[in-house]
């Protein structure tokens, strides 16, 4: 995105909630994430994992900012959901013959196919709070045996028998794939994080929960939930 001039002034701030995982009841797939929103930015939430449970048409993963993995039964594969240019990349093939649906897409890669690993595809590395964090990551396809990895606040896929993993909290990574009867991996929350000269005062509305630290000659908020507005003077 194009750095976001601050100068004094109210802005609209929302922190976007992860998508539901998916569930065995038509049509099965998981929900869209909601979009974080600062100012004229808006990341768009990711695309919802498909389920093999039913219909071909609900096999192939939701868009997003990016897209949910495919998934696949014993005589179909679904394709990965498409993203958004410029904020994520598509989800993974699902593969029927090697029994994994295709990994969610990240913001910094394509989920790999069904017929690879279905991992998850990698989120994008950030510094501004002061230390390295990896966000926005997608989440690992489901398969018949043995986990499937996932990174960047990504959840891991689970085989039949194993619970899925949801998405990190204020990662904004995807959830884990469900393989048989299990329930996919809630998506991670969404955050708003800024960094300005510590000149600044930012005011958050009512609504929202944030901290404020400091880092250098600067101050950095971090808004970890809700919607309202922020106000610089």
């Amino acid at each position: 995105e194009t750095p976001l001039s601050i100068s004094p002034g109210v802005y609209t701030v929302t922190v976007g909630a992860g998508g539901a995982g998916g569930i065995q009841s038509s049509p099965g797939r998981g929900s869209v994430g909601f979009d974080s929103v600062l100012g004229a930015v808006t990341s768009a939430g990711g695309g919802g994992g498909a389920s093999g449970a039913y219909a071909l048409a609900n096999m192939n993963g939701g868009s997003g900012g990016s897209g949910g993995g495919g998934a696949e039964n014993s005589s179909d594969a679904g394709v990965g959901g498409a993203e958004t240019a410029g904020q994520g990349f598509a989800g993974g093939n699902g593969s029927a013959g090697a029994d994994r649906a295709g990994g969610g897409g990240g913001a910094g890669s394509v989920g790999s196919d069904g017929n690879t690993a279905s991992t998850g595809g990698s989120g994008v590395t950030s510094a501004i709070t002061g230390s390295s964090v990896g966000r926005a990551g997608g989440g690992g396809g489901a398969a018949l045996s043995g986990d499937v990895s996932a990174s960047d606040g990504g959840g891991a896929g689970r085989t039949g028998s194993s619970a899925s993993v949801s998405g990190t909290a204020n990662t904004g990574g995807g959830g884990g794939g469900a393989y048989g009867t299990n329930v996919g991996g809630n998506g991670g929350s969404g955050i708003v994080i800024m960094k300005y000269p510590s000149s600044l005062t930012a005011s958050p509305s009512v609504g929202l929960v944030s901290n404020t630290t400091f880092a250098g000659d600067f101050k950095v908020t971090q808004f970890t939930a809700g919607t309202g507005t922020v106000t610089f003077s």
